[in-house]
């Protein structure tokens, strides 16, 4: 059937005929909602109220403007609302200075401040290189810095690509009102991103050097061998653990943590291999000796600065696992 057949099914009542006319733009529409969000979940939540609100509008869309055009303007105002409603997502670097790593961390807070990472396979089969960099953490974490009409105008216009005017007619503005709070967006934004992108840094290295940061990585971690991971880190590098708020900065701070916490001996780290906002990332597993068991610990994103570790934002909450496809004992218990 054509777009205009799965339209008109749709308007008289085939729920079948409004699923297929919104499932190639279905994975488009969630990775737009957690840009405009930071948080998978509230994407989800914001994705359903979206379409719930386009089955129910479908009668009243006459075609006047593309269909994409249409649901993207619904999904933006229902990202919107969500904003309204709750505190904008941070990473622990962007909501308190960094800690002393003599100092144990602090207790996780409960309420929901905190950025969360997306599965690479969230943004479909056929996501591009564009796709992947509008995603990775350093960009979402700028994002959230900027008020929510800004926000949803950079999205917009330089990540979708619509026209300043299409931008305006979706939020219901002049083009003059798009292009003033794109100019400052770009200030914020602009002032928070790397020179380089991950996808650029991934695609320079090469899949061999890459495969050597993997391995080296998940074996430093499941040997417990701090010396290992000094040797991966930048001088500058960040390590933070959301949802605690503590975090660290600069090579002695991390590998004092380490030294001290994760890796003192006491537990090992079976770990593997995913992928979460365009970026190297893993799941880690806790492996105590002492009864034999391996759960499910955290999912750490990796950011990269040539081939050296700039920041590992270890996300401790076992639930995104389910997230990640990610079974809950992949790994035998060590003897």
């Amino acid at each position: 059937m054509t777009e205009e057949q799965l339209l008109d099914a749709a308007r008289d009542g085939d729920e079948d005929a409004f699923g297929a006319l919104i499932e190639t733009h279905r994975s488009a529409l969630y990775a737009h909602c957690y840009r405009m969000l930071g948080s998978a979940e509230d994407a989800d939540d914001a994705l359903q109220d979206a379409l719930l609100r386009a089955w129910r509008g479908l009668p009243r869309f006459r075609g006047g403007s593309p269909l994409r055009s249409w649901l993207y303007a619904i999904a933006t105002n229902a990202s919107l609302r969500a904003i309204e409603r709750r505190p904008n997502r941070v990473l622990p670097i962007d909501y308190g200075p960094p800690s002393d790593p003599h100092e144990a961390p602090g207790a996780p807070l409960t309420e929901s401040i905190w950025i969360d990472p997306l599965p690479d396979a969230s943004l479909g089969p056929d996501a591009g290189y564009e796709q992947r960099e509008t995603v990775e953490l350093a960009f979402i974490a700028a994002l959230q810095l900027l008020p929510a009409r800004q926000r949803a105008v950079l999205i917009l216009r330089d990540v979708l690509g619509f026209s300043g005017a299409e931008v305006a007619a979706l939020l219901d503005t002049t083009p003059a009102s798009v292009y003033s709070a794109l100019q400052r967006a770009h200030r914020t934004v602009d002032a928070r991103l790397p020179e380089r992108s991950q996808q650029a840094t991934l695609r320079a290295l090469g899949d061999a050097e890459l495969r050597a940061i993997v391995d080296g990585y998940v074996a430093a971690w499941e040997r417990g061998d701090v010396d290992a991971l000094a040797t991966m880190l930048s001088d500058e590098a960040t390590m933070s653990m959301p949802p605690i708020a503590t975090w660290f900065r600069g090579r002695a701070a991390v590998l004092e943590f380490l030294t001290r916490r994760p890796l003192d001996g006491r537990l090992r780290w079976p770990s593997i291999q995913v992928r979460a906002n365009g970026q190297l990332a893993f799941g880690h597993y806790r492996a105590d000796p002492r009864d034999g068991s391996v759960t499910p610990h955290s999912i750490s994103v990796v950011t990269l600065r040539g081939s050296q570790i700039d920041a590992i934002t270890a996300f401790l909450e076992p639930q995104l696992f389910e997230r990640f496809a990610l079974g809950a004992l992949p790994v035998a218990a060590p003897s």
